[in-house]
């Protein structure tokens, strides 16, 4: 055996970039396992108990949303197996030019609740999704007034 030295040379500037490449390459594996690890909501779909106990007061309920100073009426009829139908009411030209969303979100919206019969399930694109919330946040009130006091209480 020979006991000559071994000369190692290690260049900081392949280390810097060695560590760089290592930490990105540990993030780029994080970021994989977040997207494609099953998310809470997706994996409770199969279970809606909350959503089909669901029963209404027939009858039309009415909540007022004021854009602009102007005060816009939302009115959902409902049986009391779920919602029967949406209008706008008192949409005046000066609103529907203020604000071009409304109209084409809130239809949007009709559609959309009157196939699922549930809020929670309404799907929007991110560049509508505070005209969507607002119109949103007024059915569920006048939701909450058709709800019968049995599934209010639970």
């Amino acid at each position: 055996m020979s006991a000559k030295t071994k000369i190692v040379v290690l260049h900081l500037k392949e280390l810097i970039y060695t560590g760089i490449f290592a930490v990105l390459g540990i993030l780029f594996i994080i970021l994989l396992i977040i997207m494609f690890f099953p998310k809470d909501k997706q994996s409770n779909k199969g279970e809606e108990p909350s959503s089909t106990a669901v029963t209404y007061e027939p009858g039309t309920y009415s909540t007022s949303l004021s854009l602009n100073g102007s005060n816009v009426s939302i009115e959902v009829d409902v049986a009391e197996s779920g919602i029967t139908d949406l209008r706008l009411v008192n949409l005046e030209e000066a609103i529907t030019t203020m604000y071009p969303l409304v109209e084409p979100s809130f239809q949007d919206i009709k559609e959309q609740l009157l196939e699922t019969q549930n809020l929670d399930e309404i799907a929007y694109a991110d560049e509508n999704r505070y005209t969507y919330m607002v119109l949103i946040e007024a059915i569920e009130t006048a939701l909450s007034q058709a709800q019968s006091p049995e599934t209010a209480t639970e």
